[in-house]
């Protein structure tokens, strides 16, 4: 076993989401002891659309999980709304299911602690440095962590994003994101994404015959109507099929899950030495259904690099060098393409015209899913 006396850990993960989670399962597996600090406890909610592609079911089951058993709601087909209303459907050729992510993650948590992984729950991260070749840790009660190796796995946006001035938190971001879990009557094996004024919502089935309703618009749209509620009414509402999930649908729990400044900018997937994993390396748009599997494809080639790391001589450079390169060619090309559709959808009059012209050049859907989707691995 690869060893470095406490309070020294030879990896520590900075956030336990999927990406996070699944690195850190996948290096302890190997032997390797990793430290994961998370700011919240399991379980929790977190704004997400809850649709993992099925591209990731060779890997989950490689690390040991038995995703069955969490009896998520398997998806096959695809229904894109314009904001009057129109629509066009297609069948996901790969396709993939709907788990909430506070009964995903909570499993991987449980996972990786019966797999050797240490948990530093309700703990966050306030400055990192790396210096002499090892990196100092100080969290928010004050601790000091000392590590070889960092993954930064802590999601869109982050106080810790500031402190290592990092381009993108620099340049506000327009966008928030709304979630909900609701009861309803759509087909289980049917993911719906509706347009909106200045946004779009996406609607699929988890769990436990519960559904998934998230939304992506801008601060501008809630800064003119005051209330979440009150932008609802006067915007989502325009489209026929997002007033129909408000009226017919039962809301589980009161208020929804809310986040500000999602950013879609591009970030690097190396900062001041750590390997950045998921959301914190960058994020797809939600039009793009993609971002969980991305996290955990991300998991497994941070966690991949890191173990050749111990493996090989313990080669900074090399390491770095080598994770650049295999995350900008299994990432990069589909996050410009995302950020390409993300004009065209939430837009009144481009959303309309690229529904319309879809639907009359379904090679062209199944293309875009294609590219903005990656291969079983």
């Amino acid at each position: 076993m690869y060893k470095i006396n406490n309070p020294d850990w030879p990896v520590i993960v900075i956030g336990g989401g999927l990406a996070g989670l699944t690195s850190a399962l996948a290096l302890a597996q190997q032997g390797i002891q990793v430290l994961l600090l998370e700011k919240k406890s399991y379980p929790f909610h977190r704004v997400c659309g809850e649709y993992v592609s099925n591209e990731v079911l060779p890997y989950l089951q490689h690390l040991g999980t038995d995703i069955s058993q969490l009896q998520p709601a398997r998806i096959n087909r695809f229904i894109l709304s314009s904001p009057s209303g129109q629509t066009l459907e297609a069948d996901l050729d790969l396709g993939g299911f709907g788990i909430s992510r506070y009964t995903l993650d909570n499993y991987l948590y449980q996972l990786a602690q019966a797999n050797g992984v240490t948990f530093k729950l309700n703990t966050t991260v306030q400055d990192v440095t790396f210096e002499n070749g090892s990196f100092i840790l100080q969290t928010g009660n004050g601790e000091k962590l000392q590590a070889e190796i960092v993954l930064g796995a802590y999601g869109k946006r982050t106080n810790l994003d500031r402190q290592l001035n990092r381009r993108f938190f620099a340049q506000r971001s327009p966008y928030i994101g709304v979630k909900y879990h609701i009861k309803y009557n759509q087909a289980k094996n049917v993911i719906a994404l509706h347009n909106f004024k200045n946004g779009y919502a996406g609607i699929s089935a988890v769990e436990n015959d519960t559904y998934c309703f998230c939304y992506l618009t801008t601060r501008q749209n809630l800064k003119q109507h005051g209330t979440i509620p009150a932008m609802e009414q006067a915007i989502l509402y325009r489209n026929p099929h997002l007033r129909q999930i408000f009226e017919e649908a039962a809301f589980v729990y009161a208020h929804p899950e809310v986040i500000n400044e999602i950013s879609f900018a591009t970030k690097t997937c190396i900062e001041n030495h750590m390997l950045m994993c998921g959301d914190a390396a960058g994020m797809i748009t939600p039009l793009c259904g993609n971002g969980m599997a991305m996290a955990i494809h991300a998991g497994k080639l941070a966690a991949e690099q890191v173990a050749l790391y111990f493996k090989n001589g313990r080669n900074r450079q090399h390491l770095e060098s080598n994770y650049n390169h295999a995350w900008k060619k299994q990432f990069s090309s589909r996050l410009q393409l995302g950020r390409t559709v993300q004009h065209l959808f939430g837009h009144p009059v481009l959303s309309e015209i690229a529904v319309k012209t879809l639907k009359q050049v379904p090679a062209a859907v199944q293309l875009l899913m294609r590219q903005t989707h990656g291969k079983p691995f």
